[in-house]
């Protein structure tokens, strides 16, 4: 733990990094405690307390047990750590919840009371966009509002427009890196589709999917099975891409595309592929 660390500082690094992480901030205390409001503490995912300081063991136990949960499952928690005579008066037992905030008991000698709010901080998804296709910008485009980590991988000399990407890779090498949901789309549209379609097989991404007609999806499959790629693997991939929303300009195309990954991402995994004949 390194309490003389700045905090903010530490914030800034994990965020920028990509890595998971619950920030408490004790928001009030009554009586005598270790901490007092404003104190903040980083937390990793093992519980382990890269930063800050928010008091001694009386705190400790309840804070990184909710601060697990938080981020297990991506929502806020506010926790009351009292003495027990405290939980009496107002009737609620350690463990219990009452009108969204957790009540937890001090067993310290102190006997007094912290409010801690602690806020997970989960890597964005990332979306992988492959080619300088129309569609690819606007899904660049439209995707980076909506908080997604934009990476678009396209030849150089093909892209002859602003790609508004967090990270522009020069060909169809993608790096597999991090923990954070990835969705992956190749929008070559007739400029390196094969190869771009070899590349993303190669990528392990929570959804696949090909911007094009079934019938090239169906010829690209047959050619790269006859490569000794896996038709399980192809047969995973969505083509084509997005909800059927009857859409025709490349913006909205994009838009079909991200429609189907705020659907997956929201609703859990389905079955949205859609298997070539």
């Amino acid at each position: 733990m390194t309490a003389h660390v700045d905090v903010l500082d530490v914030v800034s690094r994990l965020k920028a990094a990509q890595e998971p992480f619950a920030l408490a901030t004790v928001v009030r205390t009554v009586s005598v405690t270790a901490a007092k409001a404003g104190a903040k503490a980083i937390i990793r995912p093992d519980g382990r307390i890269e930063a800050g300081w928010i008091g001694g063991g009386c705190a400790r136990g309840a804070t990184l047990k909710a601060a697990r949960e938080a981020l297990a499952d991506g929502r806020s928690r506010l926790i009351s750590i009292r003495p027990e005579n405290l939980l009496q008066e107002i009737g609620v037992l350690p463990g219990q919840d009452r009108e969204g905030m957790r009540f937890a008991r001090n067993m310290c000698p102190s006997k007094g009371t912290m409010d801690i709010f602690i806020e997970p901080v989960l890597p964005r998804p990332c979306l992988i966009v492959l080619g300088s296709s129309p569609v690819a910008l606007a899904l660049a485009g439209q995707a980076k509002p909506l908080g997604y980590q934009v990476t678009l991988a396209a030849s150089l000399s093909d892209l002859t427009e602003f790609a508004d990407a967090d990270e522009i890779v020069d060909g169809f090498g993608i790096e597999p890196r991090g923990d954070a949901p990835r969705y992956l789309v190749v929008s070559t549209q007739g400029k390196g589709d094969e190869a771009a379609l070899k590349a993303a097989l190669s990528v392990h991404a929570d959804y696949h999917a090909f911007v094009g007609s079934r019938r090239k999806m169906a010829a690209l499959r047959e050619a790269l099975v006859g490569q000794g790629f896996s038709a399980e693997a192809i047969d995973r991939v969505k083509a084509p891409a997005g909800l059927d929303l009857g859409a025709i300009a490349p913006e909205e195309i994009a838009l079909s595309i991200l429609a189907e990954i705020v659907q997956l991402r929201r609703h859990g995994k389905r079955d949205l592929v859609d298997r070539p004949a």
